[in-house]
């Protein structure tokens, strides 16, 4: 996959590590102590060094894509993957990394955000599109609900993430109103969606002792 598709991982590895290029433009303007995590109350909680922000944050995300790159490369099942399903692998880090870096770069710049409907959009925007290509997933080592019952048989593996997907998106819809609510329901709202990803799992034990009566 790698000599395949080299230009697209140079691609999206730059945008994965352009924040970091910003960031440098702007060095001097930005304080020696940035937020770079947020509480359930929306407020700065946790502060790193400038260094930290800037080089580290970015290259620790450009490690993860290269690293999911390298893993979904080297399943042999995957040489007959959707195509679909390798453009979110190769696209979702360079969307985190300019969504999260670009925030703590605004916050760090003076300018106040809602950083929990942010969240919250991304989360509901990202469910719907994971939720859509889920059922396009085929059978593999590395993407998806890898599961005992899932791995073990391709009957399951597709109904399972055919039987996700429709639950990813309805949570998705869910969340994106979300953001209309006051701030402590919208917290609540994000983190009680998130069990969302055990019910694919409970209903792909179910589906396999269904089909082995």
């Amino acid at each position: 996959m790698f000599k395949q598709h080299k230009f697209k991982i140079i691609i999206s590895s730059v945008i994965t590590a352009l924040p970091m290029l910003f960031g440098i433009i702007v060095w001097n303007k930005l304080p020696e102590k940035i937020a770079t995590h947020w509480g359930a109350n929306g407020q700065p909680d946790q502060y790193s060094s400038k260094l930290t922000a800037v080089i580290l944050l970015p290259l620790i995300l450009l490690a993860v894509h290269l690293l999911c790159l390298f893993a979904t490369s080297f399943d042999k099942k995957n040489k007959e993957q959707n195509k679909k399903v390798f453009g979110l692998i190769f696209w979702l880090c360079p969307a985190v990394s300019l969504i999260a870096n670009g925030m703590t770069y605004v916050n760090a710049l003076g300018t106040e955000l809602n950083v929990i409907n942010i969240a919250v959009l991304f989360m509901g925007v990202l469910f719907i599109v994971l939720g859509n290509y889920m059922p396009k997933c085929k059978h593999n080592f590395t993407i998806g609900f890898r599961i005992p019952t899932t791995l073990g048989s391709e009957e399951n593996w597709n109904a399972t993430h055919r039987f996700a997907g429709k639950c990813f998106v309805i949570a998705g819809i869910i969340l994106l109103p979300c953001i209309f609510l006051p701030q402590n329901l919208s917290v609540l709202t994000l983190f009680a969606i998130f069990p969302v990803a055990l019910i694919p799992i409970i209903y792909s034990y179910w589906f396999e002792s269904k089909r082995n009566k």
